[in-house]
């Protein structure tokens, strides 16, 4: 069957990718960013990873505040990436395993998530900044991609539990694929930051260092926060924190943390965190299950 053998929570910053495209990644402002992401891109490769599941959001790329759905699964065996205005980027369309994704599909709707699915659509900096500093991409990328677009823009939002709730749905639908598939969850987006109003430019980093301790040892404990909890201590837009508890989620019990970088130079806290599961409690949840 196919396995969750990682996790990966990382900010999607959109001039992430404007500095890689540049080619900026040893200069001295963004060199601490770029090689933060070095370990995980090697941990990828190591671990032989197949399939990267992106819980991210979209920025009205694909869809819109006219029709914005709460969760929506990208089915199909390419994407193409994003045009927000700065033309289009030099990298390949993403790459879909398509029954991978259509199964997923099915059982996260049998499993009571009502998604709207998505086919060809384009994928924007939500996916695509972080992605070519985790896997690299010429002549092509070395596995596929499931997009699951969180709604985190236009309220009412799905609530912190919900989200957790998908991954650990998404995770039972993971591990009843008969493929013998590797599989790393991503949670994108935050970490504190908010670039509207009378805060802009707030930042908090005790914060963030405390969701993070939770994240990785009491989620449940942030699955109780509102939005207006995220909101109050991390600014308007670290409310996209929900779509890394689906990450969460996905991992199941104990977790250990292997490597861990944040970078505070801009606007947003740009972080990137590479997560196991604990070896010996899911060999305890698969005595569980078995018995």
């Amino acid at each position: 069957m196919a396995t969750i053998i990682g996790g990966i929570g990382t900010s999607h910053v959109p001039t992430i990718a404007v500095a890689y495209d540049k080619g900026r990644q040893n200069e001295p402002a963004w060199a601490p960013l770029f090689d933060g992401y070095k370990p995980v891109a090697q941990w990828l490769k190591d671990q032989r990873a197949d399939v990267l599941v992106f819980f991210y959001n979209d920025h009205a790329s694909t869809f819109f505040f006219d029709l914005y759905p709460t969760f929506a699964l990208g089915v199909g065996a390419h994407f193409p990436i994003a045009d927000e205005g700065a033309g289009l980027r030099n990298l390949p369309p993403l790459r879909g395993d398509v029954k991978l994704q259509a199964h997923m599909a099915q059982s996260l709707v049998n499993d009571e998530f009502d998604l709207t699915v998505f086919q060809e659509k384009p994928i924007d900096h939500g996916c695509a900044s972080p992605l070519p500093l985790l896997w690299p991409h010429e002549p092509d990328w070395p596995g596929t991609i499931v997009p699951i677009a969180i709604n985190v823009l236009q309220y009412p939002l799905p609530t912190a539990r919900r989200c957790y709730r998908l991954g650990q749905a998404v995770r039972r639908a993971i591990e009843s694929y008969p493929e013998d598939l590797r599989v790393v969850v991503v949670g994108t987006g935050g970490l504190s930051h908010q670039i509207h109003g009378e805060r802009t430019g707030f930042n908090n980093t005790a914060w963030d260092m405390e969701f993070l301790e939770l994240l990785e040892n009491d989620p449940e404990q942030l699955t109780r926060m509102t939005h207006a909890d995220y909101v109050r201590l991390g600014g308007a837009e670290s409310v996209e924190q929900i779509m890394w508890l689906a990450m969460r989620g996905a991992l199941g019990g104990a977790i250990h943390k292997l490597h861990q970088n944040y970078y505070l130079a801009t606007t947003t806290a740009m972080t990137v965190v590479l997560y196991e599961p604990d070896a010996a409690a899911r060999q305890q949840e698969s005595a569980q299950v078995s018995a």
